[in-house]
């Protein structure tokens, strides 16, 4: 058995750290030279990070990745390195290059654009037509980019009529509940159908809203994952192939011979010819598969790696949070910790009138568990103020959502004096039922740089408290038995002004990630009265939402870049 040695490079890749993403580019290269790797790929976009977004719009960025491109090339000697980057022809491609002894050997462009979702590659990029395969002691290497690899009809389908026994797929794949399975239960067809073995690595960790999970691994011809790396952290993922003995598999069965008959070489199919040998290997490296995660330890290193680098990749140090003694400030104080380390959080707690004893006991008791420091500022005296102030103008008015709002906003406006006099970055802790429903104040509760719960919904974020506590109980007990509340008001609670939040998510889901029109979600059970009310308070909080903080997308139609509605509209559901 010849063994092919091929290592994964699923590296955390900065956007617009072209010199350091180099750097680290050539620091796994030499990692996997010294373990005799034969080739090494790396993730779509290595170089410029994804998504560049509009930086692909200058010249200067595009000139200095091809630069880049070059001397990632002089340090890959002796083995063949496959490198996301931005190619420049007439126009500008997503592509793979070829690398191997100094030179650029060949590219391969993007053939599919993704442009839903997230995605926003037609705004940027020409779609690529070749395809590319490799032919080295005459095994053949087929390439391909993130989504060139979800349509049936896909660049592998050539390729394996041409008779490659392997594929490298690169790719920036973003996270959210579920793309994991979804992801690996597809390349698994693929695997399958085309009688191929597939290579398939990911981008890590966080860019702004999005996550990138890793996860890279490589599936046999059976549809079987023979290794695979870890989740949210960078990896390098060796595995030595029998590329004999996928060639005898695809010998014992008629498929690719039936197509192969009816197949003509198309024009677009370049052959590139390598100048390489094999290295003789006496050891085989084991075959490593990490376990996979539960949803909630999967989410919840999600939410980690996405705070951790934005606030590490933005040049920030520490962060500020108000403490209420709620779940939602205990579970993101708590991320926090774990994220960026004790001495780089702080915790601030600001008690009204309507403040319980026991809410500042859960705050102060939850800062002792995570050893976090503390200060006290109590707003009573300037909310006083602030009524005595403005009693001529509300003489006669009863108290409403006002009073409320203005204790959230002397809240906001203290946690950012302290920003900015401390330079600590405030995190907003409202959960995607708030966002959807409006249930947050502008310029109070939502103040912040950052919100890591932005799409989490309220009942998700028990079980993420639920989970973190089983590893060690930091939430105080309390906090997870006591009815939600903002304690903006006597004797208040969330699901009085609400729906329990068990019904309402459920709603939110239906309406925000399925477009189900409210007289269906009635129709599956639920009070239509309380879908309609849940309906236009999700449609008339649209202009909130545009004012709210980015924070990490975790669901497959987080608000923002996925779910993108007018804030000027009058279409209305109900």
């Amino acid at each position: 058995m010849k063994k092919f040695r091929i290592a994964l490079a699923q590296i955390n890749a900065t956007v617009g750290d072209l010199e350091g993403n180099t750097e680290k580019i050539i620091e796994f290269i030499k990692r996997a030279r010294e373990k005799d790797v034969d080739l090494i790929a790396f993730p779509e976009l290595a170089i410029t990070g994804y998504p560049p977004e509009d930086l692909l719009l200058k010249p200067s960025f595009i000139n200095k990745n091809l630069q880049c491109l070059q001397k990632i090339a002089e340090e890959s000697k002796n083995i063949i390195s496959i490198v996301g980057f931005v190619d420049r022809k007439d126009d500008i491609f997503n592509a793979a290059a070829v690398l191997l002894d100094g030179k650029v050997i060949a590219k391969y462009h993007k053939n599919f654009l993704p442009n839903y979702g997230v995605f926003d590659e037609v705004r940027y990029f020409q779609r690529g037509n070749e395809i590319v395969i490799l032919n080295m002691e005459g095994y053949k290497i087929g390439m391909s980019i993130c989504e060139d690899i979800w349509y049936p009809e896909n660049p592998i389908n050539i390729q394996a009529i041409e008779g490659a026994e392997l594929v490298i797929n690169i790719n920036a794949s973003p996270y959210h509940v579920g793309k994991v399975k979804e992801r690996e239960d597809m390349l698994k067809v693929r695997a399958r159908d085309n009688l191929i073995s597939i290579a398939y690595v990911n981008l890590v960790g966080g860019q702004d809203e999005l996550v990138f999970d890793g996860n890279s691994f490589v599936v046999d011809p059976d549809g079987f994952i023979v290794s695979k790396g870890k989740a949210f952290e960078e990896d390098l993922v060796i595995s030595d192939l029998d590329l004999d003995a996928i060639f005898r598999k695809q010998l014992k069965d008629n498929r690719l011979r039936n197509l192969r008959a009816m197949y003509k070489r198309e024009e677009r199919v370049t052959e590139v010819f390598l100048d390489y040998r094999i290295k003789d290997k006496f050891e085989t490296i084991p075959q490593r598969i990490e376990l996979d995660l539960t949803e909630a330890e999967e989410v919840y290193k999600a939410l980690v790696t996405g705070l951790r680098d934005y606030i590490h990749k933005n040049n920030f140090e520490k962060v500020v949070i108000g403490l209420s003694g709620g779940i939602d400030s205990s579970l993101t104080a708590t991320i926090a910790v774990d994220a960026l380390g004790k001495d780089n959080v702080k915790g601030v707690l600001m008690p009204s009138q309507y403040t319980s004893k026991e809410s500042i006991e859960d705050a102060l008791q939850l800062a002792e568990n995570l050893g976090i420091q503390t200060f006290t500022l109590p707003i009573t005296d300037i909310f006083e103020k602030y009524l005595s102030e403005l009693k001529p103008v509300f003489e006669g008015l009863k108290p409403d959502v006002t009073e409320e709002n203005l204790q959230a906003r002397i809240r906001g406006n203290l946690l950012m004096a302290l920003s900015n006099k401390f330079g600590w970055i405030v995190l907003a802790t409202g959960n995607k039922s708030e966002m959807s429903v409006g249930y947050a104040t502008l310029y109070g509760d939502m103040v912040g740089g950052f919100a890591v719960l932005k799409d989490v919904y309220k009942t998700k974020v028990y079980e993420l408290a639920q989970y973190r506590n089983s590893i060690s109980p930091v939430i105080p007990q309390r906090v997870l038995e006591k009815p939600p509340s903002a304690e903006l008001k006597p004797d208040q609670k969330d699901e009085d002004e609400l729906l329990p939040y068990v019904i309402l998510d459920e709603i939110i889901y239906m309406y925000v990630e399925e477009d189900i029109s409210a007289e269906d979600i009635a129709k599956k059970g639920f009070d239509k009265k309380s879908v309609e009310r849940v309906i236009k308070m999700i449609d008339r909080n649209e202009y909130k939402r545009r004012q709210a903080p980015v924070g990490i997308r975790i669901t497959p139609r987080g608000f923002g870049k996925d779910r993108r509605m007018p804030i000027t509209n009058r279409y209305r559901e109900i």
